[in-house]
């Protein structure tokens, strides 16, 4: 039987949830005890399933310190009786307006229970003993009788958050697997719409809200998952296609793409007389007796026919000539600075830089991909190097490269002249061979 008083104190009215927190508070097991600190650390874990907030949990941390022991235990006594400018000292300096509200938030959500003196203070009475005889404050009652479910719910909180965490990590993974897969079909010029894989892609992260539920998450991932595995599946049937093919000519393409750091594309080999031809098997040795003789190169302002016939100029796409890589870097070495590591050694990472400095002038992607594909990647890439060297003297970079696509889709562009031109503007009148 209960003998003490049930209802609060004062203006405040009692209600069946108080009622029903008191006879929870009553149903502790017989020498029931818990770690109130580690009891507390539960409470941090679980405050949100508890519906309070760190302010509160403030209020409990200094309730707690009034309490003699660690253990809390029922044998030991509940009730602790601090005063508001008490709490308010040991909570930092918090108002006691704000004090008094935390308190109330903490009843209402049953980690509490007031056990209210007749004139609504709190304080102790003593035997002649000096032990406690009777204590009106706050009881530590609920949070012994709710242990059991606190620690429950704070590993549940726990477990949940290591689930989000393992979900962030493999939808990390995801999307750097399909990037750089993407990525490498493009490079090795594999068929497929890898495009409107893209923006799949893109579309399936840009979709996810800034604080993403747990569900979320997994749809996520679980759409990644599938692209990834689509993805996947095109590679490796080209794998096996090509496999089965055995093409020589495929496997040398293969070879010459990956391979980019030629010697006929890293040394400008320009040292013939104008009108002179070169054989592919014959070329070093006519460079070298011209080089011998003393023979020098031809004008800066050769005319495209000129330039064809030259050793080191190739064909590539749309039937435009395509120059050493060290003749475009002599004529614009400004396209250096965003090459990886502030280095350009090979094809790929003019191609890589030229994409960067695209962004930077703001040239569209659907302009730069038109340019590759009439002009062939490696020329386009050397058409941006050109348009960054003469940035200052172009109003609109994207219209300029549209024009000169255009231009080349007629035969009326060669990219010859270009290089020359801003070879004389870098005062380079030579091209220097070593």
């Amino acid at each position: 039987m209960h003998t003490g008083s049930v209802t609060p104190f004062g203006r405040r009215s009692m209600t069946l949830g108080m009622l029903a927190n008191q006879v929870m508070a009553r149903e502790i097991k017989p020498d029931q005890s818990v770690d109130k600190w580690k009891l507390f650390r539960a409470l941090c874990e679980a405050k949100a399933l508890l519906g309070i907030g760190d302010r509160a949990l403030a209020v409990l941390n200094s309730l707690l310190t009034f309490y003699p022991k660690n253990e809390l235990a029922q044998e030991n006594g509940l009730v602790v009786f601090p005063s508001n400018i008490q709490l308010s000292l040991r909570t930092h300096g918090m108002a006691e307006q704000t004090v008094r509200r935390h308190l109330a938030a903490l009843v209402e959500a049953g980690l509490l229970v007031r056990k209210d003196s007749p004139n609504g203070k709190r304080y102790v009475r003593r035997d002649s003993a000096g032990e406690i005889d009777e204590a009106f404050g706050f009881s530590l009652a609920p949070l012994l009788a709710r242990a059991e479910e606190i620690e429950q719910l704070a590993a549940a909180v726990m477990a949940e958050r290591l689930h989000v965490q393992r979900l962030r990590e493999r939808i990390t993974l995801c999307r750097r697997d399909i990037a750089k897969l993407i990525e490498a079909a493009v490079e090795e010029e594999i068929p497929g719409d890898w495009q409107g894989l893209h923006r799949e892609f893109r579309d399936l992260i840009e979709g996810l809200p800034r604080s993403p539920t747990t569900a979320q998450l997994e749809l996520l991932l679980d759409e990644l998952t599938a692209l990834r595995t689509d993805i996947l599946n095109r590679l490796e049937n080209q794998v096996k296609s090509t496999k089965q093919r055995g093409n020589a000519n495929y496997i040398e393409r293969h070879i010459q793409n990956s391979n980019p750091e030629s010697i006929s594309e890293l040394e400008p080999s320009f040292e013939t007389k104008q009108g002179a031809t070169a054989e592919p098997d014959n070329d070093r040795g006519s460079l070298t007796a011209a080089k011998g003789r003393g023979e020098t190169g031809h004008p800066f302002a050769q005319k495209e026919e000129e330039q064809s016939r030259r050793p080191g100029v190739r064909n590539d796409g749309g039937g435009l000539k395509s120059f050493p890589l060290g003749l475009v870097l002599q004529a614009c070495p400004e396209i250096l600075a965003y090459g990886p590591d502030g280095l350009i050694g090979n094809w790929r990472d003019l191609m890589a830089a030229a994409v960067i400095v695209r962004s930077m002038l703001g040239v569209s992607p659907s302009a730069y991909e038109e340019a590759a594909n009439v002009m062939g990647p490696e020329n386009a890439a050397t058409v941006m190097a050109c348009i960054l060297e003469r940035g200052g003297h172009i109003n609109s970079a994207g219209g300029y490269l549209r024009d000169l696509t255009r231009r080349s889709e007629k035969g009326e562009f060669a990219i010859g002249p270009m290089l020359m031109a801003l070879l004389k503007a870098n005062g380079q009148g030579r091209l220097k061979v070593g």
